[in-house]
């Protein structure tokens, strides 16, 4: 059965307009990222919505959260969906890295793709046949994108804040040679997220916030 996905990212941030780099810093929206989130959901209220997830952090959540009001639903968080570890990167100002060689400490692309990999096959497995929200970041909704797409990072047009792009996936088409073989290589690795994404994955009401 067809899965299909609402991919979202968050609203725009206080650090979003400070151009800093968030990574896997919490975050907070703006009063525009704010409202970009009340846009999405009134964008979304007359979708059948089965399931909303999103990233557990702050910001994903905070967007997830006006998403959800409107189908009285809860926000279910997963750390599959974190944004990449910038390492010695996070909190500098984006225009000052320009030119600067990359720390070792960066969440490698292939480590990023098999996260994205390990939640598309979460989401399939969990949700066959429902119509899921999913919330999250910039970089990590690009690695998803190119997984689904089965091409590089660089050849997918990168998500602005509150975009939405719509997937169908399948155990079948998800679990492809491709990935299927990637995820064999690193067997260690993702179920050991996936465990650890399903164990202190959380939920939260559907309310919208103010703040």
């Amino acid at each position: 059965m067809n899965t299909k996905i609402f991919l979202v990212r968050h609203g725009e941030t206080i650090d979003n307009a400070r151009q800093i780099m968030q990574g896997q810093t919490q975050g907070e929206l703006n009063e525009k990222g704010r409202e970009q989130a009340r846009q999405v959901a009134e964008r979304l209220a007359s979708e059948q919505i089965d399931a909303v997830i999103a990233s557990d952090l702050h910001r994903a959540v905070q967007t997830a959260e006006y998403i959800a009001q409107p189908h009285h639903l809860e926000v279910t968080t997963t750390a599959l969906m974190r944004e990449r570890d910038w390492g010695s990167f996070t909190g500098r100002f984006i225009p000052d890295l320009k030119g600067e060689v990359w720390p070792d400490d960066i969440e490698s692309e292939e480590s990023l793709l098999l996260r994205a990999r390990a939640f598309l096959l979460y989401i399939v497995a969990t949700y066959p046949g429902k119509r899921v929200v999913a919330v999250g970041h910039g970089i990590f909704n690009k690695a998803v994108l190119a997984v689904y797409a089965k091409c590089p990072m660089r050849e997918v047009q990168r998500m602005m804040n509150a975009e939405v792009r719509i997937l169908t996936a399948s155990a079948e088409t998800t679990a492809s040679a491709a990935v299927t073989s990637a995820l064999a290589s690193s067997a260690a690795v993702v179920p050991a997220a996936m465990a650890s994404a399903k164990g202190s994955s959380t939920t939260t009401t559907g309310s919208a916030t103010a703040e």
